[in-house]
């Protein structure tokens, strides 16, 4: 080799350029259960912030005035347990449903299945069926091919916005967002958030697609830990489809090639409705997010051909491998993984539903005076001065009676009254006195409580120190 050659460079690509996936509109059973997922979760999602509760927005996190309403429950900051316990409720049902059923809330439910799913309806209805899609990409520019372009853009902008407008209704009330926008008066931060969620929903869902799932959601990657080898999977059978081929379409020759291959046409009707773009002949993949599009797509050409349904269906690799029933498939669906699951979950929302019914709508903290540990006033009384802060976690007014207790002589200086009306937080101050030589010199425990006048269940009591000069 002479020493002037200059040697190659090997490029390894560690990202795949993405290949554009025509994504085949398909029905059946599955696609069917699929869209009934899409109008449940965005009927929930446009629909619940504009539902009114005793003359509030019914779902708000006002982060301003930190409270979170959530029908007849308000939330303080206090209350972050309650929102962390229902992530942890969301996470564990996650799981369950992971170990039963494989990849299913990413095929049915997920935001971003969901809305790649409208996207996609979108397009095929102004740019046509998957064919007509291919041959207008492969067109020159023209003035028809621009015209549709832009009134499927215009509409996946249209369903962004109007996305990105509702996110933001659920942290400003709705309807006064819904004025700043007829005026244009949104302030920085709102604007901000709705277009930055617009944005998010037109490039996930329009652009990226499928990228999403296999690059950028971590679910994809850990899912494999979750699953055993009793976990529903969208799986090929093997055994019932191979070797594959086109079949002849005289009875004769059908029924000679009946003994030489399997039932799968090789058609790739399984590939081509695959909104990742993987053929699931090839086993299970992580890209495979468990849509049934496939299962339906060849459901559908077994009625065409004349053979049984199920050459791709749901079900368990050890179903596969031993031939299990769909009987066999359901007992062996509550193994023990499944049931420790269920045990925890079961624990954690019953925990939580408790709390949440045993919750006291009235909180107190009991303030010192920094300024003025205790000092020593007329009639040799000594005085102590508090600062209350009261919150009423209900939508209702109360009037709450101040009561103390725990030393002799023990009494409020001045009102022992307070009202607060629903949602109120109030800094109360407290003077609280005793007689001369009723307390040892130094720090002395006491309690300060609150009473609801029109609810004797309504009560809190907190501990604090007196303080007697030395």
């Amino acid at each position: 080799m002479s020493s002037n050659t200059t040697p190659e460079v090997a490029v390894v690509k560690m990202y795949a350029a993405r290949e554009e996936i025509y994504a085949r509109e398909v029905q059946g059973r599955y696609a069917s259960l699929r869209w009934v997922c899409v109008w449940l979760t965005q009927i929930l999602f446009y629909g619940l912030p504009w539902i009114n509760w005793n003359g509030r927005q019914a779902v708000l996190f006002d982060l301003l005035a930190r409270k979170f309403y959530i029908f007849g429950i308000v939330l303080w900051p206090q209350d972050f347990i309650y929102l962390a316990a229902l992530l942890i409720i969301s996470a564990y049902l996650l799981f369950l449903a992971t170990a039963i059923a494989g990849r299913v809330w990413c095929g049915f439910a997920c935001p971003q299945t969901v809305y790649t799913e409208i996207f996609m309806w979108i397009e095929r209805k102004i740019e046509g069926s998957r064919s007509a899609r291919m041959r207008l990409d492969r067109q020159p520019a023209s003035l028809g091919k621009f015209a549709r372009k832009f009134g499927k853009h215009a509409a996946w902008g249209a369903v962004a916005l109007w996305t990105g407008f509702t996110f933001v209704g659920y942290f400003t009330p709705i309807h006064t967002l819904a004025r700043e926008v007829a005026t244009l008066g949104l302030g920085p931060w709102e604007w901000f958030w709705v277009l930055f969620y617009s944005f998010a929903t037109y490039g996930n869902a329009g652009w990226m697609r499928e990228q999403v799932c296999k690059y950028m959601c971590p679910y994809a990657r850990f899912q494999s830990s979750m699953f055993d080898k009793d976990t529903l999977i969208i799986t090929y059978d093997e055994k019932r489809g191979e070797p594959r081929g086109a079949r002849a379409k005289s009875a004769r020759a059908d029924a000679t090639q009946k003994q030489k291959q399997g039932d799968c046409i090789d058609c790739s009707m399984c590939v081509q409705v695959c909104p990742t773009g993987i053929d699931i002949r090839r086993g299970l993949q992580y890209e495979c997010i468990g849509c049934a599009a496939c299962v339906d797509a060849c459901n559908g050409v077994m009625d065409k051909v004349g053979l049984p349904r199920g050459l791709i269906r749901y079900s368990t690799d050890h179903a596969m491998k031993q031939g299990l029933s769909s009987a066999d498939i359901r007992r062996r669906a509550l193994r023990p993984r499944v049931l420790i699951y269920l045990a925890i979950l079961l624990a954690i929302v019953t925990a939580f539903g408790m709390s949440l019914a045993m919750r006291t709508p009235l909180k107190m903290d009991v303030l010192r005076d920094r300024g003025a540990m205790g000092r020593e006033i007329e009639d040799g009384m000594i005085e102590n001065v508090y600062r209350l802060q009261i919150m009423n976690t209900s939508e209702s007014a109360h009037r709450y009676r101040i009561v103390v207790d725990g030393l002799p002589s023990l009494r409020l200086a001045g009102a022992d009254e307070v009202t607060l009306n629903g949602t109120e937080t109030r800094s109360v101050p407290v003077r609280l006195r005793i007689d001369g030589g009723q307390a040892a010199r130094g720090s002395n425990k006491i309690h300060i409580g609150l009473q609801a006048l029109d609810d004797s269940g309504l009560k809190v009591r907190e501990e604090a120190v007196f303080y007697v000069p030395r």
